[in-house]
């Protein structure tokens, strides 16, 4: 039970990488960019990295994303 846990964590890493990697992003500090990369940190959960900006973002400070549409602000 355990590894078909892992597996399904690991894959919706990958999933959310493959949604918001290369996207353009504003984030709820005023930060804007394009995703680089999404990484699972054990202590913090989902993570995202900005070209240009040096650090890592939790996922869930993303306002605003390249596809988004008024009505699903917010539904992420």
């Amino acid at each position: 039970m355990p590894t078909q846990r892992a597996s399904t964590i690991l894959g919706a890493v990958e999933e959310a990488r493959s949604e918001l990697v290369g996207k353009a992003v504003v984030l709820t500090d005023g930060k804007a960019g394009t995703v680089d990369n999404v990484w699972l940190d054990e202590l913090h959960g989902l993570r995202i990295s900005i070209i240009g900006h040096v650090g890592k973002w939790p996922i869930s400070t993303i306002k605003f994303a390249q596809g988004q549409t008024d009505s699903s602000l917010g539904k992420r």
